[in-house]
């Protein structure tokens, strides 16, 4: 096979498949998001703590991301894939039967990291297909994600009603078994030699631009990859309990979640379009910058159809945030790391998602309100917009344009 494998027909096929997988592949993600306020009556503890098993999720999301990235460039996205499936399905079908808060929250680990496959691994993989048309590519991986977001809390409260979070976590496990597991087999095939030599040369000349070692620049990439996230968890983490704090009820709460993440997912496929353009970093700020924009809206304390719109503003403002990374890495960093490096930078974000997540619930707690969360993921969001500006000014240095 030679570098026509790139951009290909089988490439955009390929795509098709990944998506799927990641629409049911990404469930350990949300799940604990619509069942919290339900967990938390069951077992009677404060917010905070409700908040643990999305922490530990998160947790294992990002260990997942850090370790399962690299054994994709070792082996493939096929046994990869396959074996996370089943600790998640696990991970579901025992927290379904756990007796215990401390045991719902350790078995949340191994959701995360069953999940996490989903996400950066199986991103960066769709990357290797793509040379002229990556940024829309990664774009729709990446939002798999979200329509998993989109599709599945709905479905889990509709569940709840007559079985509870326990009987929505076995369907939930039943799901991804009978689905994931055979359609990873799909993706055996691995691309060529040639086309990985010619993303390699492509990717060494625009590193040239930055006058940043590789490492510097995942590093400055992954404290960005936290300020985001940090901001972008405390609508997504906790908008359900925040329509019931308000009185709207666990149900619109879902239902501004699925439209927060619908929005998500055409915010990412615009961002694509643009990467394609404009490259991932210029795509990273413009998103850091709306998202902030975005967040201010929350302090506004409105009515039911207030919140519903600026629910769906903050998905069409972030969404197209956390695939810019992948682009970026993809576009600076050798195809034979990608699974590391993206999955380095992806746990960085996840990491960041947790962190917000618990110190939205902790915050909550310790002020009766979450005006003061939100102003605390405004101060996060905004050290990813420092930092983006720094790298863009430093590629339009005389110096690394000399050694560009």
């Amino acid at each position: 096979m030679g570098d026509s494998e790139h951009d290909s027909r089988y490439s955009w096929a390929r795509l098709g498949i990944s998506l799927a997988l990641a629409v049911i592949g990404n469930i350990g993600m949300w799940a604990v998001i619509v069942v919290l306020p339900d967990m938390q009556a069951d077992f009677g503890i404060d917010r905070a703590g409700a908040s643990l098993p999305y922490v530990a999720a998160m947790i294992g999301f990002a260990v997942g991301n850090l370790t399962l990235g690299p054994a994709v460039d070792r082996y493939g996205i096929t046994p990869v894939l396959a074996a996370a499936a089943a600790i998640q399905a696990a991970g579901f079908a025992l927290a379904a039967l756990a007796a215990s808060p401390l045991m719902v929250t350790l078995l949340h680990v191994f959701l995360g990291i069953g999940a996490s496959a989903a996400f950066a691994p199986l991103i960066a993989d769709v990357s290797q297909w793509f040379l002229r048309r990556r940024g829309v590519a990664v774009a729709i991986a990446a939002s798999g994600n979200y329509l998993s977001g989109t599709f599945w809390p709905p479905v889990i409260v509709w569940i709840m009603a007559d079985h509870g979070w326990r009987g929505s976590y076995l369907v939930l496990a039943v799901s991804i078994l009978i689905v994931v597991i055979p359609g990873s087999l799909l993706l055996r095939r691995q691309i060529g030699a040639i086309a990985t030599e010619r993303a390699t040369q492509a990717a060494a000349a625009k590193a040239m631009t930055t006058g940043l070692p590789p490492r510097t620049l995942q590093l400055l990439l992954m404290i960005a990859g936290v300020g985001c996230c940090v901001a972008m968890s405390m609508p997504q983490v906790h908008i359900v309990a925040l329509c019931i704090d308000r009185g709207f009820g666990s149900v619109a709460g879902a239902e501004m979640l699925s439209l927060m993440l619908a929005g998500g997912v055409v915010s990412r496929l615009t961002f694509g379009v643009l990467a394609d353009r404009m490259g991932g970093l210029k795509t990273l700020l413009l998103g850091a910058v709306l998202q902030c924009i975005a967040l201010c809206l929350f302090l506004i304390e409105g009515g039911l159809t207030s919140l519903y719109i600026v629910s769906l503003i903050f998905g069409l403002s972030q969404g197209g945030i956390v695939p810019s990374y992948a682009i970026i890495v993809r576009e600076y960093m050798p195809p034979r790391e990608a699974g590391k490096r993206v999955g380095f930078v992806m746990a960085s974000t996840i990491i960041g998602m947790a962190l917000g997540g618990w110190l939205s619930g902790w915050l909550y707690d310790l002020s009766g309100s979450y005006a003061l969360a939100i102003w605390n993921g405004i101060g996060w969001n905004l050290i990813t917009i420092v930092i983006t500006l720094l790298i863009l000014v430093r590629i339009g240095t005389p110096r690394a344009a000399a050694a560009a």
